[in-house]
């Protein structure tokens, strides 16, 4: 994933609107209408939420006769994933290091309580 998709990604999931639709959706296919109940804000509102989402190509809209499903798209969720994994492991192998150190002075103090 480039970092200009990245940013877009990231983008689309720091409203708190579209997390909340992109949670829905995880649940299976919704119309515009289901995904605009929870919230107090017009259809077109939600549409242009949706609309950023699918620019980030974190949904998809189909065409069934009238009704217009959207349903999720975690090809974009796995990339950023990814990519947050690799900062994952990086405080986690930093952390393991903190841990030995503090242990290691432990036993250090421990030694010296007893020569004491």
């Amino acid at each position: 994933m480039s970092t200009d998709q990245l940013s877009v990604t990231f983008a689309a999931l720091a409203d708190p609107t579209r997390r909340a639709i992109l949670a829905h959706l995880a649940l299976g296919e919704a119309s515009v209408t289901e995904l605009a109940q929870p919230f107090e804000m017009s259809l077109p509102a939600i549409s242009k939420h949706l609309k950023v989402l699918e620019r980030a190509g974190l949904i998809a809209r189909g065409r069934e006769a009238q009704w217009r499903p959207c349903r999720l798209e975690a090809q974009a969720l796995k990339e950023a994933a990814d990519w947050i994994e690799q900062y994952r492991q990086f405080w986690e192998q930093n952390l393991d290091r903190l841990d030995e150190y503090l242990q290691q002075l432990q036993a250090e103090d421990n030694k010296r309580d007893r020569e004491s």
